[in-house]
């Protein structure tokens, strides 16, 4: 019998992963950021929703939360949350992420 439900791939999560495993760690607005820079645009919720999922199955890992002061809309202080990668994340080693970050390096 087959499974019900959404399938569990997800190509955004796997991207996802393809930044992170260039990066490192990354908080999930600046995670949007490079991500409709290098695939198909789709919304901060989108990505959001896939690193709390991804957060479940194991293919991240909330690396820290940071509280940082500034001027925002919303008040004074911003909770940013730190992804990395987990140990069921399996990263492609896509060459067009791993170039898109070389070219972003300043050069000495």
């Amino acid at each position: 019998m087959a499974s019900r439900g959404r399938p569990v791939k997800s190509e955004i999560r796997q991207n996802v992963i393809e930044i992170l495993n260039v990066i490192g760690s990354a908080y999930g607005y600046k995670i949007h950021k490079y991500y409709n820079e290098l695939f198909p645009s789709c919304t901060r919720e989108n990505i959001y929703y896939n690193l709390r999922k991804g957060v479940k199955l194991g293919e991240f890992e909330l690396a820290e939360v940071k509280q940082e002061k500034g001027a925002y809309s919303w008040g004074t202080v911003v909770e940013k949350k730190y992804y990395r990668l987990g140990p069921k994340a399996v990263p492609r080693n896509d060459p067009k992420v791993k170039d898109f970050f070389d070219k972003l390096k300043p050069r000495k």
